[in-house]
């Protein structure tokens, strides 16, 4: 091991432009890694990167998340239920999320809006998830699942080859009134696909 890494007690790292090497040990960029020592090596490696490594950074969001979350109610929380009461679930209904949706410029009945929600109905799950975030910023459910989301489809116009668009502050899918299914499909997709912006992953 040591000849072949040529590895010592030592981590070098990159912060604000300036070089640092933090050692593992106390004088450790003197300590070679060897077959004796590696195991310890790798444990102290993993400690630095997930626990000293990033424990400013860590306390810093320690403080703000207490500020807002502590109280005894949260030490009845296990970690999946903390998970979902600040991320949501990722249970996706969205039949529920199409009775909830609100229109603006459409009306229920309207051929483009049944079109989109057989395309939506047909998407498979990933696409799904894609159709969440390009709207909303984020690929999961409130609490309470997808008929609490207030989702507002609105008209963008007449038919054109524009692409649908998002208002994530605001649930809002802005949609031209397309003139066949295939063609709302196509736009729906691609827009959703290659879109990169802000979210919440």
């Amino acid at each position: 091991v040591e000849s072949t890494f040529c590895a010592d007690f030592s981590v070098a790292s990159v912060h604000f432009d300036a070089p640092q090497v933090h050692e593992l040990v106390p004088g450790g960029a003197n300590v070679p890694v060897t077959n004796a020592n590696r195991a310890d090596y790798a444990r102290m490696y993993v400690e630095h990167l997930l626990v000293r490594g990033v424990a400013t950074a860590f306390d810093a969001f320690q403080k703000g998340f207490l500020r807002l979350c502590d109280g005894p109610a949260f030490s009845f929380l296990s970690p999946l239920e903390l998970e979902i009461l600040v991320c949501g679930t990722p249970a996706l209904d969205f039949a529920a999320l199409e009775q909830s949706t609100v229109y603006d410029g459409y009306a229920p009945s309207d051929q483009a809006v049944l079109w989109f929600w057989e395309v939506v109905h047909s998407f498979a799950l990933p696409d799904k998830k894609a159709l969440l975030f390009f709207a909303t910023g984020c690929d999961r459910a409130p609490i309470g699942g997808l008929g609490k989301l207030r989702f507002v489809l609105q008209r963008a116009g007449d038919d054109s080859m524009q692409l649908p668009h998002a208002h994530t502050c605001f649930n809002l899918l802005s949609m031209p009134d397309y003139a066949s299914r295939g063609k709302l499909r196509d736009r729906l997709s691609t827009a959703i696909h290659n879109a990169h912006g802000f979210g919440l992953q």
